[in-house]
């Protein structure tokens, strides 16, 4: 699923990516790069691309079925992950050169000594995060002494927090029923908790139970919730031109996209196993970011539109509810010379 971060994850030492790489080498007679990264037989490198159920990452799927990976001349390995948190874990480790993740994350993963660069905006969450309550509950503040269900350290934890904060309570105003995002849903469809913290596709699925209704929600904290394509900082260093093509890619997939909604809309459905029809609520609670959102996210600057500005927030935010054990460092976090260098 998407989103999770935890303070317990430690970044990966050259020896475990060695070690990771030697057994990538055994299973599939591939070789390794210094960086840890896949190298094929002519010695091209491999960019090992991860992601999962979250309707800004779904157009990675299209690039990969419209060949359009191979028309920017990358070697791109794409894995869909069930769990998110798999796939924040398989960048840590080393087994993967570059993820589709949250801004929260990657600053939870860097706090805890991994070496992370952001180089691609792919979405804002402008909706399509949830906290959806049962019927009588009517507000953040009526949560208080209620059971929330939510994954512990996601994104829509931190959603949840800021709405409770808004409304004048805390995390200690309610039970917490620590849930994997799916299986919260599902408990919160049941009746088994009286909130559900949710992003869709998972929104759909809570707000199946009858009555209820969304309380708050990613569009009332504006840039809060951007999700990003981060690479492993090695590889960054070590193959510009990889990384370099699979931000292009992301770009010539919005353009195929609007020229083909209707197949591309069935495409990302297929992955996310939902409807075609659902698919298309999802629209309004995600913005994809073209190139000059991309363009003007990585300007510095000290409004939320700007990602140094979020990336300071969010760092402090993490640190003061706990979620970290200190500040990350933010140098060599955002690299904004990739999206620079995208011909408009």
């Amino acid at each position: 699923m998407r989103r999770t971060a935890g303070s317990s994850r430690r970044s990966p030492t050259r020896a475990l990516s060695a070690a990771v790489c030697a057994a990538t080498l055994l299973v599939t007679a591939a070789g390794c790069g210094d960086d840890g990264s896949a190298a094929d037989g002519d010695g091209s490198t491999t960019v090992r691309l991860g992601f999962s159920a979250w309707p800004g990452w779904f157009p990675w799927q299209v690039a990969q079925e419209q060949g359009l990976f191979e028309a920017n001349g990358v070697d791109v390995e794409l894995t869909y992950f069930d769990s998110y948190t798999d796939s924040l874990t398989a960048l840590a480790t080393g087994n993967l050169d570059a993820n589709s993740q949250t801004l929260n994350d990657t600053l939870s993963s860097v706090s805890g000594g991994a070496t992370q660069t952001v180089v691609l905006v792919n979405d804002n969450s402008t909706g399509n995060d949830q906290i959806i309550a049962a019927p009588g509950i009517d507000s953040v503040a009526d949560l208080a002494g209620k059971r929330v269900a939510i994954e512990e350290g996601t994104v829509d934890h931190y959603l949840l927090l800021l709405a409770l904060a808004e409304a004048g309570l805390s995390a200690d105003d309610v039970e917490i029923s620590p849930l994997l995002t799916d299986a919260a849903a599902a408990a919160f469809l049941a009746g088994q908790v009286d909130a559900v913290g949710a992003f869709a596709p998972f929104t759909t699925t809570a707000l199946g139970r009858e009555g209820s209704r969304a309380i708050a929600t990613s569009a009332e904290h504006p840039g809060a919730i951007p999700d990003h394509l981060v690479f492993d900082s090695a590889f960054v260093a070590a193959h510009p031109e990889q990384v370099q093509a699979v931000v292009d890619t992301w770009f010539d997939t919005l353009g195929w996209i609007a020229d083909n909604p209707d197949e591309a809309v069935e495409i990302m459905a297929a992955q996310a196993g939902v409807s075609v029809e659902d698919y298309r609520t999802y629209d309004a609670g995600t913005t994809i970011f073209d190139l000059a959102d991309n363009q003007a996210a990585f300007a510095p600057g000290d409004t939320p539109a700007n990602l140094d500005f979020q990336a300071r927030s969010i760092a402090e935010f993490l640190v003061a509810t706990g979620l970290v054990d200190e500040a990350p460092p933010l140098d060599g976090l955002l690299d904004g010379q990739f999206v620079a260098a995208v011909s408009p």
